[in-house]
């Protein structure tokens, strides 16, 4: 897993990099199209993943103490949650400043510029910018996803999803400059609104998830797909214990670990020692290494709503 970890982080600082030159590249030829500074946003607001990412990791590794118990793994949730208010925000925003310039009829000019001597359309340069710095996130994206699985990290999720977004605006706004180009001026407004949907569907998408981990639901995969099914591993690691006869469990997602509560029935006649618990937790710690914080609760039944289906 530390492996994998340090891969993410030296992603991150990767984008860190890139995401400089692409907010300079996108500011120096954004002018007054709508797209573009819609672009140059949202370009903006890909420096907040990574950067999330990186301040959760440094704090999850501090050790539990006594204001913590619990350890301060939860500040991957946190980031998550900074990160989806920030683009739930920023894309409302954009939307309404879209919208308001195209009831306006506000006609954004893109002029001639001299480049080397030559006069050229001034579109020409967004559009190449709009290319270079929308085939880098493709690659960002694929290979932050390959990671967010196994580390079991939302953050590096969203910060795949938003690379996701960038290289989408990218081709878009080039479609909105072009459009400028050949006389359809609210081709402009129209896709700097498709963009800006695109950023309030991610800031909602994620803001749900952000929440719901952070309000103790039951664990979900790393792309809240399914109910991560390791909680009921657990459990049925404690069935397989020949002094237990039912078990049930339930499980707080803390950020890339679980922390675990397997409540256990005995068989009659049985009284496990303090040994035997032990060596139980353990057990159920060596299912993997995300089931991390373990507590096992021995209890006459199980609690009712862990076996309601």
């Amino acid at each position: 897993m530390q492996k994998i970890l340090k891969k993410a982080i030296r992603l991150e600082w990767i984008t860190i990099i890139y995401m400089v030159f692409a907010v300079t590249i996108v500011g120096l030829v954004a002018g007054q199209s709508q797209a573009m500074r819609a672009a140059w946003v949202e370009d903006m607001l890909g420096f907040l993943p990574p950067i999330a990412f990186l301040i959760a990791t440094r704090f999850t590794r501090r050790a539990a103490n006594r204001k913590h118990p619990y350890g301060y793994h939860r500040a991957i949730g946190v980031g998550h949650l900074v990160s989806a208010t920030a683009l739930l925000l920023m894309g409302g925003l954009l939307l309404f400043n879209s919208a308001m310039g195209l009831i306006s009829q506000e006609k954004p000019p893109i002029g001639i510029t001299v480049l080397f001597g030559y006069d050229i359309w001034a579109g020409w340069l967004m559009v190449g910018a709009m290319l270079i710095t929308g085939i880098i996130p493709v690659i960002l994206g694929r290979m932050k996803l390959k990671l967010a699985e196994p580390l079991h990290d939302k953050v590096l999720r969203a910060d795949a999803d938003m690379q996701k977004a960038d290289w989408m605006t990218a081709f878009a706004t080039i479609i909105g400059v072009l459009g400028i180009g050949v006389g359809l001026w609210w081709m402009d407004g129209a896709v700097a609104i498709l963009v800006s949907g695109s950023i309030i569907y991610d800031g909602m998408t994620n803001l749900k998830a952000a929440i719901e981990d952070l309000t103790d639901t039951y664990p979900m995969r790393f792309d809240d797909s399914d109910l991560h099914p390791l909680i009921e591993e657990a459990a049925d690691t404690a069935r397989a214990a020949v002094w237990v006869q039912d078990a049930a469990a339930r499980g707080r997602d803390q950020g890339r670990i679980f922390h675990v509560e397997v409540f256990v029935v005995l068989r009659d006649g049985q009284a496990p020692t303090v040994r035997q618990l032990e060596e139980l937790r353990d057990r159920i710690r060596q299912v993997h290494w995300k089931l991390y914080d373990i507590v096992v609760i021995p209890v006459p039944e199980l609690p009712q709503h862990l076996v309601e289906s």
